[in-house]
């Protein structure tokens, strides 16, 4: 059976079984009486059915109608509901942003730019995968994620990569280790100190390991955990020194460790904001999303 008639149709039928008139239902609706009789003719027509009992005195809804009028209502009442819903997505009254970044962005970047976004949106929601830099790619890339920060996707052809930031990697060592007042330090300084490195998996290392690939002399890893933070609670603790990312040891964070620049070769990352290729983000998803790329190039490098 094909279905022919439109929301006017139902809104029509609404209007004359709740007034019980069609005179009344057609001055309502801002319509002729012949133009809405048409109407019901039409809806009656295209579900092969009669929904009113007409008389000279009376209109009156057939057994049918009477079914038919709470289907109706309840499709027009979730229709509205999702109109209405879509108002408040667009108004940034409601939602989720779901969000994938490296850790290093959830320690230095993140937190004064949701405190500005949740005051000025507080009922979106933020979901945050804090996770390895390949986890962040395929959250994006799967699209569980609306966007990420990122310093892995830009040669990816389904993505989007805005650079914000460019950091070097430095080395990482207790404030009282004898190299931590110098300005920089070659890679060959480090042979023979107790390396501490993150896992194969880390994109990090990936990072590391492809500089160093020409470079004779460098350190041998003496421990390796998975993440930067452990890393840096080793170092912390005395046990060894670390090549790091150079946000992951801003002043005073954390405590009781320095950084000092790497050169020869010198290794930098550049992080990003990430999207995928095609895809449309919500309203309230472009709008941190925008907070983000204002705030991320004034981090100092």
């Amino acid at each position: 059976m094909r279905i022919n008639y439109d929301m006017l149709d139902l809104q029509a039928f609404v209007a004359v079984a709740e007034r019980a008139s069609f005179r009344q239902a057609a001055a309502d609706l801002f319509l002729s009486q012949s133009a809405l009789s048409r109407r019901i003719d039409k809806l009656e027509e295209s579900l092969g059915v009669k929904l009113f009992e007409r008389t000279t005195r009376r209109v009156q809804l057939t057994n049918v109608g009477e079914t038919f009028l709470v289907n109706v209502r309840t499709a027009l009442d979730g229709l509205e509901d999702a109109v209405l819903g879509i108002a408040d997505l667009a108004a940034h009254r409601t939602g989720t942003v779901t969000l994938a970044c490296v850790p290093s962005a959830v320690q230095h970047f993140l937190p004064a730019v949701l405190k500005r976004f949740s005051a000025g949106y507080p009922r979106i929601r933020v979901r945050i995968h804090d996770e390895s830099a390949q986890d962040v790619l395929n959250l994006v890339l799967s699209g569980e994620a609306d966007f990420g920060i990122n310093f892995a996707g830009a040669e990816n052809p389904e993505i989007l990569f805005e650079p914000v930031h460019v950091e070097s990697y430095v080395l990482a060592m207790r404030r009282d280790h004898p190299l931590a007042k110098r300005k920089s330090l070659s890679w060959k300084d480090t042979v023979g100190e107790r390396y501490i490195s993150v896992a194969k998996s880390s994109g990090n290392r990936s990072v590391i390991d492809t500089a160093l690939a020409g470079v004779e002399k460098h350190p041998l890893i003496f421990c390796e955990v998975n993440h930067v933070s452990g890393v840096l609670a080793l170092v912390e603790a005395g046990m060894g020194v670390a090549a790091v990312p150079g946000l992951s040891v801003l002043p005073g964070r954390p405590a009781g460790i320095v950084g000092v620049p790497l050169v020869n070769p010198e290794i930098k990352r550049t992080l990003g904001l990430i999207s995928k290729r095609g895809h449309s983000m919500a309203p309230a998803a472009r709008t941190l999303f925008g907070m983000l790329a204002e705030v991320l190039p004034k981090v100092p490098d």
